[in-house]
């Protein structure tokens, strides 16, 4: 009987080992061996079973950096940080020579002690992309983070999908294709404030595992998901009703305001983009406005853009191609895209409602600042019509909320360049539009979720 009872428990032991994930811990608590430091000469030490960074003023974003690189992986660490600082964990980051002379780039687990409370967002470092998901994509994680304590973080990167979370909530998931692999980093942030000369920031217990990290990704996921890849539908937009309104190389589904087909001049595919070409700045005067063949009620719509120096365009919706067959653009309400540095548009109108982002010459955008929005990159609009309820979104951060169809809204119809269009904004259905403005504009990933 013994001899069978210690070959069950040697087998469950077996058992358990064979399936127990496989951790390789990345500080050994003792030195920085297997760890180098990149960017700004500032100090990290290892200080028993923490590595602790320290502010410097004068002193370019600092990193120390595994030696060893990284691809697929479950990343888990737990920080603390001092109140005030800004700092973050690289993962599959590079420094290259022929990349702003070795800086370092890449994803970055951000560590936000601000009020913003943006810890468990991911940002691209030193990239004209910036932020990929700031947590206004998922609000109830700006809750999580715990000041003046250790706070537990992991990620999980495998394939094109990347999950962050926060003492144990998920924070973060996106899709993209641009960093395979890299390095993992613990960033001191530079410093504009001699109040926060020698402001530390800890971590401790990192550790990864490599080893068929599929089998361990957590399965349910809890936030929203955003797809950076672009043109495609992910599995679960798929199943959350999102559709392809572009395929990224055709002009299916799309036809000119006025024209029964596509228009034979002013438009192009590019490298994955439509694109709206360069001609005299004149409003709809080179290949016209496009617009969808189809007509949308209610519906969700998203739009990457990029725009080029001084650039004018915009996106509308409930256009009736019909109404306007004069000069200039077809007629509907319009998410304004525009350079508001160098396109005097911004300052005409009122109280700057024609400014990028606004209800274009109706209602201005607000917050604009939070929407980080990046003139070189590509940005992404969101409009959202539910009923007579519509917002419009810039990266995240919502710039434009009204009610249309209301006595409040006809006056502000009545006193706007709409007032002679009859029943203008007030459609059930229209068709979507990308404006020609005679800018070289740039779109791509243009999918809707219809809500009708």
């Amino acid at each position: 009987m013994r001899k069978l009872f210690f070959i069950f428990s040697f087998f469950h032991l077996f058992i358990f080992t064979v399936n127990a994930q496989q951790w390789t811990e990345l500080y050994n608590g003792k030195n920085l061996s297997g760890w180098k430091k990149l960017g700004g000469d500032v100090e990290f030490r290892a200080e028993g079973q923490q590595i602790v960074g320290v502010s410097k003023m004068g002193e370019e974003n600092a990193f120390l950096t595994t030696t060893k690189r990284y691809g697929d992986f479950i990343l888990e660490f737990e920080f603390r940080a001092d109140e005030g600082i800004n700092s973050g964990v690289q993962f599959r980051s590079r420094s290259t020579k022929s990349y702003r002379n070795g800086r370092v780039h890449g994803y970055q687990y951000e560590i936000d002690t601000a009020p913003r409370a943006w810890s468990g967002g991911v940002y691209d470092e030193a990239t004209e992309r910036g932020w990929i998901y700031p947590l206004t994509f998922n609000q109830s994680a700006q809750e999580l983070y715990r000041a003046g304590e250790w706070n537990r973080a992991r990620i999980e990167a495998v394939g094109n999908s990347v999950r962050t979370w926060l003492n144990g909530v998920e924070c973060a998931s996106f899709l993209d294709d641009v960093y395979a692999e890299g390095f993992i980093g613990l960033q001191v942030h530079s410093i504009y404030d001699a109040a926060m000369q020698g402001a530390e920031v800890a971590w401790r217990n990192i550790r990864i595992a490599t080893d068929d990290v599929e089998r361990y990704v957590t399965p349910r996921s809890d936030a929203p998901q955003i797809n950076l890849i672009a043109n495609t539908l992910s599995d679960r937009e798929k199943a959350e009703g999102w559709e392809l309104l572009w395929d990224g190389v055709s002009t299916r589904g799309w036809r000119g305001a006025r024209l029964d087909g596509f228009p034979s001049k002013g438009w192009s595919v590019d490298n994955g983009a439509l694109v709206v070409e360069k001609a005299d700045g004149a409003e709809s005067g080179n290949g016209g406005d496009i617009i969808t063949e189809r007509t949308y009620g209610d519906f969700v719509l998203k739009v990457d853009f990029r725009i080029t120096e001084g650039a004018n365009s915009g996106i509308k919706y409930f256009v009736q191609p019909d109404l306007n067959r004069g000069e200039g653009s077809a007629i509907g309400c319009e998410f304004q895209i525009l350079d508001d540095e160098r396109h005097p548009d911004a300052g005409m109108g009122v109280n700057g409602n024609r400014t990028l982002g606004s209800l274009y010459d109706l209602i201005p955008a607000r917050d604009k600042e939070q929407a980080y929005f990046r003139p070189s990159a590509f940005n992404t609009a969101m409009v959202v019509v539910c009923g007579n309820r519509v917002e419009h979104w810039l990266n995240g951060v919502r710039l434009v909320e009204y009610r249309r169809g209301d006595q409040q809204w006809d006056a502000l119809v009545d006193y706007s360049k709409y007032r002679d269009w009859a029943g203008f904004g007030n459609f059930a259905r229209g068709h979507i539009l990308l404006q020609d403005h005679g800018d070289r504009v740039s779109f791509r990933n243009i999918k809707i979720k219809a809500l009708d």
